[in-house]
């Protein structure tokens, strides 16, 4: 099984209207688009989050009750708000965010019970509670916890520039936790921020490099590849690098690291960016999300 941790949110999309500008409501934030990425391909899965008690909070555990989870814990804080990500899109499908997080709270998240834990294969957990030391603190001790348990755990950059002072100390902050990890995810603009050097050191991880449409990058134990995407329109990237490490960790759920070869993880890699690309044809992270037979047919068919 794969158990995600972190955050879950609401993705404000903006569009005009006429002579307005709306925001329209979609469920979000990276660990859970990735939950959602990875039920969809048939694998077993759990999410653990946390949100405000308000009517945005109410929509968000409805809408992940939906999703046909294994395993869902979403604490409802009365003390805190949901948190809010504002996108824009511009001509060509690319998305920019603004997060609204003053006291907010993704990083307030339950505790995994030892019982969970021993159920999971992988431990995947996002980054947003990192800008916080309440979050630093439950990412750390988790990962910790995982490792003793034997399970792999799995980290996504998702760099977030406006939720920290300065990118130097930000990037400290998270070296701490990806020292835990057996498999790291970086869109390309991240690995230039941490420098390609310090990528291509981490020999002992399995790093995931998404590079949009041009499809993605393996690297492990000295090896490395890159492999491609399929040709797609893309109507909005929100959540196609989610939907790209969903199929990812769903290809690695339950293979033994000596099993992660270079034909495996091509196969593995190949068919996680169809994933990536397919999402990429719906407004949102998460409605446009392919099953297994979806991104198999779009395979055979390029």
């Amino acid at each position: 099984m794969i158990l995600c941790v972190g955050e879950i949110l609401a993705d404000m999309i903006g569009s005009n209207n006429g002579n307005a500008f709306c925001y329209e409501r979609k469920a979000g934030g990276a660990p859970f688009n990735v939950a959602c990425a990875a039920k969809k391909l048939g694998s077993a899965v759990g999410f653990v989050g946390a949100v405000g008690d308000d009517v945005i909070g109410e929509y968000l555990i409805g809408f992940a009750r939906g999703r046909g989870f294994d395993y869902t814990i979403i604490d409802k804080n009365n003390s805190a708000n949901t948190t809010l990500a504002f996108v824009d899109i511009n001509a060509d499908g690319e998305r920019s965010f603004s997060f609204y997080r003053k006291n907010t709270a993704d990083y307030l998240l339950p505790q995994v019970s030892d019982e969970m834990l021993k159920k999971s294969d992988i431990v995947h957990i996002g980054s947003l509670m990192l800008s916080e030391e309440a979050g630093r603190k439950a990412a750390s001790e988790l990962c910790e916890r995982a490792r003793k348990e034997g399970k792999l755990v799995s980290f996504d950059v998702n760099f977030r520039s406006d939720i920290y002072r300065d990118t130097e100390s930000a990037v400290k902050i998270y070296k701490q936790v990806m020292k835990y990890a057996d498999i790291l995810k970086f869109s390309e603009d991240e690995a230039e921020i941490f420098g390609w050097e310090y990528v291509e050191s981490l020999t002992d991880k399995l790093v995931c490099v998404s590079l949009g449409g041009k499809g993605s990058m393996w690297r492990y134990g000295g090896e490395s590849e890159t492999v491609p995407s399929v040709r797609v329109m893309p109507v909005d990237t929100t959540g196609a690098g989610d939907a790209f490490y969903g199929g990812v960790l769903s290809g690695l759920d339950g293979l033994r690291k000596e099993n992660w070869t270079k034909q495996k993880l091509n196969e593995i890699f190949g068919f996680a960016n169809v994933c990536g690309a397919l999402n990429t044809l719906c407004k949102g992270a998460i409605e446009g999300l392919p099953d297994k037979a979806d991104a198999m047919k779009k395979m055979r068919a390029e």
